[in-house]
């Protein structure tokens, strides 16, 4: 199976994302348990958790890769949502997960030794690490709109947001002697996490409904039918997105006495004129009537009159 240039791209980032993480967790897990710290070794092991995020995005970016075959005619790209989705599970279940350790050690406080230094100076590294992963893996999966990239590029900001927190609840649990900050901290960082697990789920569920964000698409389509000669009322136009593909259908009125070959070239000119204009088209579907042709069950898509 030949891959595309955007399947490739996806695939090194997650194999680079696999590598990063594999290596930072081990050092917190090694370094937390020689210098003590079960706070270390915890973030290494949520380290650990990051892998297996990447690897569902190294397999999505196979399978997203697969030509269209009769089960699935418009091709696997959807698999890029549904991995997003999953992945909104996963990040949602990660901040749960910390939000009842935090409850639990707040109603039930025990104290915690201070790590050496040297723990310290592996979450600092941490932190740089996970900067560093967040932003190759955003500006990825903002050059190539894979939708799952840029879910796991928030997930490795939200480790930073977790590893900053942690220093923080350090100073104030450790130096100031005021260890429920911490705890606090930790359930407040719990909540932003969840948050953004919610929002990339709602993010996923517009294009699962069919859905498009930024309704100017129905203008440029509208636009791109008005401009060729012999094409009027450019209407029930749909637009639905497929990862980061348009597939559009439309109908537009022509003259009535045209050959079906002319109709025919009509339609391809249109078709032209929006893939011309809209980028990532998968497909235009051009369906023509003749002028004045009125259908009142037709009550989907959007017309001029809509916008």
């Amino acid at each position: 199976m030949a891959l595309g240039e955007r399947e490739r791209k996806i695939i090194l980032a997650s194999k680079i994302s696999i590598a990063g993480n594999a290596t930072l967790s081990l050092l917190k897990i090694v370094v937390g348990i020689i210098a003590g710290s079960l706070a270390v070794v915890a973030d290494g092991v949520d380290s650990a958790s990051d892998i297996l995020t990447s690897l569902i995005t190294l397999f999505t970016a196979y399978i997203i890769g697969k030509p269209p075959d009769p089960k699935f005619p418009y091709g696997y790209n959807k698999a890029d949502t549904i991995a997003t989705k999953v992945l909104a599970f996963i990040i949602f279940f990660a901040g749960a997960q910390l939000a009842i350790t935090s409850f639990s050690k707040l109603l039930n406080p025990a104290e915690e030794a201070m790590p050496s230094m040297f723990a310290i100076y592996i979450i600092v590294l941490s932190i740089l690490g996970k900067l560093l992963l967040a932003g190759y893996l955003k500006k990825v999966g903002k050059s190539v709109e894979s939708a799952m990239l840029i879910a796991n590029a928030r997930n490795m900001q939200n480790d930073v947001v977790i590893s900053v927190s942690v220093l923080v609840g350090l100073v104030f649990t450790f130096i100031f002697k005021m260890p429920i900050i911490d705890t606090i901290a930790a359930l407040l960082v719990s909540a932003y996490i969840m948050v953004i697990a919610f929002k990339i789920f709602m993010q996923t569920n517009l294009e699962m409904m069919d859905g498009v964000e930024d309704s100017e698409i129905y203008k440029k389509i509208i636009s791109a039918a008005n401009s060729i000669e012999g094409v009027s009322n450019p209407h029930r136009i749909r637009v639905r997105k497929m990862a980061h593909l348009n597939v559009i259908a439309l109908d537009i009125e022509i003259e009535g006495h045209l050959t079906l070959n002319e109709a025919h070239d009509l339609a391809l000119t249109v078709e032209s004129a929006i893939k011309d204009r809209i980028p990532n088209v998968y497909d235009v579907l051009v369906h023509t009537e003749p002028k004045g042709n009125i259908e009142p069950d037709e009550v989907f898509g959007v017309s001029e009159e809509d916008l």
